[in-house]
């Protein structure tokens, strides 16, 4: 039988393409010094600073764990960012006025919404999936992606990715999930706060 745990996954920090709207995918783009600053403010709960802890194989994601003060035991590939592929560095609003229907029509695909030349929240969703069938070391953080975490959240809640997302996810704080060899993906608790420590 293969092992059930639970896994821990926040968000990195923010840079200059997040501040400006832009998509960055796989743009391997550092935080912004002030956001740093801001995150070396802060560390992530007890009951989960005391995992092992992972990043993306993207700066941003280990610049944010170095910031909270979580040691990385090593780089999991598989929590990289969606591949935005012909669209990282432009801006949706900006895709939007471009394509027009175009666009309105693949995003309401959902699961199977794909920019040019990029992955799927489905293409997503089977990597992580892959990983964790394939995963025996027991349960584990990761400092990863917004894309990424939408795609693992909407796999544990049934969500199709279309319309109003069920639950607000906010960016400062830890998601955590459960894999389940029998049952896949659940939602375990979202949504826990950093603890400031200035």
């Amino acid at each position: 039988m293969k092992p059930d745990f639970t896994f821990a996954l926040l968000r990195h920090g923010a840079t200059q393409w997040n501040v400006e709207g832009r998509i960055q995918g796989h743009r391997d783009i550092g935080l912004l010094d002030q956001s740093q600053m801001q995150l070396s403010g802060f560390r992530i709960p007890d009951d989960w600073a005391r995992l092992p802890w992972y990043t993306s194989p993207l700066k941003r994601t280990q610049q944010t764990a170095a910031a909270l003060d979580i040691a990385s035991v090593g780089v999991l590939a598989p929590f990289i960012e969606m591949d935005w592929g012909d669209w990282e560095g432009q801006k949706l609003s900006s895709l939007r006025s471009q394509l027009g229907t175009e666009m309105t029509a693949n995003e309401e695909r959902g699961w199977d919404f794909r920019p040019d030349n990029g992955e799927s929240p489905r293409d997503v969703l089977s990597r992580v999936r892959t990983f964790l069938a394939q995963w025996r070391d027991g349960n584990f953080g990761v400092v990863t992606h917004k894309g990424l975490i939408r795609a693992v959240y909407a796999g544990a809640s049934g969500w199709d990715m279309t319309g109003k997302i069920p639950h607000k996810l906010r960016w400062d704080a830890v998601h955590v999930f459960r894999w389940s060899a029998k049952d896949g993906l659940s939602i375990v608790q979202l949504n826990i706060p950093f603890v400031s420590i200035r």
